[in-house]
């Protein structure tokens, strides 16, 4: 008897996991998700790297044994070997799906979300250093990081575009794609080698969105934009990637870029735990998840096509919440502008738990 998530898939959506650390590699714990909950691709961020080094002690042996002379220098070194590893693993998955799935991301330092240029450099260091095929970088959907993505995607290199929020903000990076792609073969390269997917956050939308309603006493409206949203994103990647333009590039390998849903964890406990993956179920997408999630999803989620259904309901919202007072577009600008700021948190946090483990490891700075 096939499990939920083995169902998902045979729709058409691909299961990731949206954590990472030594432990789920070295334990075994990612090879059996893999077997036995479809699970076909990981990513990870600041916050997730964060949270594995707070967890038990898989990192002191690497730490204590290295060279390097600064708390960054040494995160770096424990990032690229969980990645590296976790590459090889799925490795398997990546050539079985001819290159569909079996990814491992890692994002760039969310300090440098402002910097096109550090990025650029930082991602092809990824890229470089990692040397796996099934990488993806992670550049975070800013002003700087859409110039980054298209730079890139125009050199041969496989992006994750992570932290989308708005609909405009989703064309945008999409379009980026289709011109990096487009600059890569005018320029002789293969763009069958470069692969993409946009991670459009989902159940953060409605974290600040329902903030906002309780303020002006419209809980009629809450708990609905994110998913409203992500099935409008879907509409607008159909569009993208159909037509002239595209069928241009499609005869010459260019792949499609997926959307990803992330930040599918409920954050309101009055909502279903499965909520933001059972309404945003379609072919061609990838659903990423936390472990509660996936358990959740494996032990009560109910599998049904749901992405283009009610999209009506999903345009209308929209006219809804304006007529409310309720401001789109603040809100996906502020949940841009926050969501770099948690990362830098985040970030900020790791590098002073690393400091803090070398001391406690007699390792001088």
């Amino acid at each position: 008897m096939t499990s939920r998530l083995q169902q998902l898939s045979a729709l058409g959506q691909s299961v990731w996991i949206d954590y990472l650390s030594r432990d789920l590699i070295e334990s075994g714990a990612l090879a059996k998700a893999i077997a036995e909950d479809a699970v076909v691709g990981v990513t990870s961020n600041p916050s997730i790297f964060q949270k594995a080094l707070a967890h038990g002690h898989a990192y002191d042996d690497q730490i204590a044994t290295s060279d390097e002379g600064d708390a960054e220098s040494v995160f770096l070194g424990l990032a690229l070997r969980d990645v590296a590893n976790a590459c090889d693993l799925l490795r398997p998955v990546w050539e079985r799906t001819q290159a569909r799935d079996g990814y491992v991301s890692i994002e760039v330092e969310p300090t440098l979300a402002a910097d096109t240029e550090a990025t650029i450099a930082q991602a092809t260091h990824f890229h470089e250093a990692i040397a796996r095929p099934n990488l993806l970088v992670k550049i975070p959907a800013t002003d700087a990081g859409v110039a980054a993505i298209e730079e890139m995607t125009a050199r041969g290199y496989s992006i994750n575009v992570t932290l989308i929020f708005s609909l405009n903000r989703h064309r945008q990076i999409a379009e980026a794609y289709l011109r990096g792609l487009e600059r890569l073969l005018a320029a002789g390269g293969d763009p069958s080698r470069v692969h993409s997917v946009a991670s459009f956050f989902v159940s953060r939308v409605d974290t600040e969105t329902d903030r906002r309603l309780d303020q002006i006493d419209r809980a009629d409206l809450k708990g609905r934009l994110g998913i409203a949203n992500a099935k409008l994103a879907y509409q607008q990647y159909q569009e993208l990637f159909t037509g002239e333009r595209w069928e241009t590039l499609a005869a010459a390998g260019a792949t499609k870029q997926r959307c990803l849903w992330a930040s599918t964890s409920t954050k309101d406990p009055t909502l279903r735990d499965t909520l933001y993956v059972e309404e945003l179920i379609g072919p061609e997408t990838i659903s990423t998840m936390p472990s509660d999630t996936i358990h959740a999803f494996q032990d009560h989620g109910v599998v049904a096509l749901t992405l283009e259904s009610h999209l009506q309901d999903a345009r209308y919202l929209f006219n809804q919440l304006y007529t409310a007072g309720i401001d789109y577009d603040d809100i996906v600008a502020t949940l841009e502008r926050e969501g770099i700021e948690k990362f830098r948190a985040s970030f900020t946090q790791l590098l002073e738990e690393i400091a803090e483990k070398r001391h406690q490891l007699g390792v001088s700075a």
